[in-house]
């Protein structure tokens, strides 16, 4: 079980010279999702060797253009590329009319079947579930409607415990599905066995919690507490906390605040303004609140294991 995410955009507002805007790719428990998509996206792919192939699922947080305005460049070349599999898009509601009316007046190759999946909740709601992974929004309050998407690994079976297991002769292998699901054994002569003498933890599930455009918003720490990784945008460092509000943006030290009120593991932080030169500067000040911060660069690869 692990996360991998891979930032092929951290900046706001317009692309620049070595700036690109929100994109980023995540492989989570062996899925791969594609979260918001800026102008420029398909290039960050192809340069940070994103396979095309394995994305069907994209989410975009708002329609701002510098988290959207990639979305139908990148459709478009997946036209190129005769894609066939379906694409799922969500977004919120507008997004559907906004992608397929720029595909049709611009006669693009996109013919695979794209289904959109349309947000307009505002509470956080599950949207998405396999076998494997769970992704849920995150309200948030930004210009615009707005959501951060949570990705959660699902906790695996727990593991035999082949070396207990064999202190009990009686226990053959078409028992093993019973004790992965859970269930105590009873042997012959009436004892039972409590599960977990027979089987091992699992590897502590994972979770991933993106928090794009948003004004300091401390009610979502219980939807993204615990955390292993926390993206969430600091757009402008304190001394300018009057124009954050203003521009229902976040500051370094509210970003700081929310992952040490989460208690997550670890806090990553982008979407910087253009404004400062320096970025370091938004790690040093978001330090001063929570230690483990860590800076959003183009190309910059964060891992977590269980």
């Amino acid at each position: 079980m692990s996360i991998k995410l891979t930032i092929l955009g951290c900046h706001s507002a317009t692309p620049r010279v070595n700036a690109f805007p929100t994109s980023q790719y995540l492989e989570i428990n062996n899925c791969h999702f594609l979260i918001d998509c800026g102008e420029g996206t398909q290039r960050q792919m192809r340069k940070y060797k994103v396979g095309f192939s394995k994305i069907n699922h994209i989410f975009i947080s708002h329609l701002h253009g510098d988290h959207f305005y990639g979305l139908v460049g990148l459709l478009s070349t997946y036209g190129i590329l005769s894609r066939e599999k379906d694409m799922h898009i969500y977004g919120p509601k507008g997004i559907k009319k906004a992608t397929l009316l720029l595909l049709k007046i611009s006669e693009s190759h996109a013919k695979f079947n794209m289904i959109f999946h349309e947000l307009s909740s505002n509470e956080s709601e599950l949207i998405f579930e396999n076998d494997k992974v769970t992704v849920s929004t995150i309200p948030l309050n930004h210009r615009v409607y707005t959501n951060g998407y949570l990705f959660k690994e699902k906790e695996k079976p727990r593991k035999l415990n082949m070396l207990n297991i064999s202190g009990y002769p009686e226990i053959d292998k078409a028992d093993y599905l019973n004790i992965k699901a859970g269930k105590d054994v009873t042997l012959a002569s009436g004892e039972i066995i409590k599960n977990d003498v027979l089987t091992k933890n699992p590897p502590k599930p994972l979770s991933y919690a993106f928090c794009s455009d948003t004004s300091y918003k401390p009610d979502i720490v219980p939807i993204v507490k615990n955390a292993d990784i926390l993206y969430h945008e600091a757009t402008f460092l304190s001394d300018r906390q009057d124009l954050a509000k203003k521009t229902k943006h976040s500051t370094t030290l509210e970003a700081a605040q929310i992952a040490k009120g989460a208690n997550v593991n670890k806090l990553i932080i982008g979407h910087y303004s253009g404004r400062y030169k320096d970025i370091n500067l938004f790690q040093k000040e978001a330090e001063t609140i929570f230690e483990n911060v860590f800076l959003a660069n183009p190309g910059e690869v964060f891992t977590a294991n269980s």
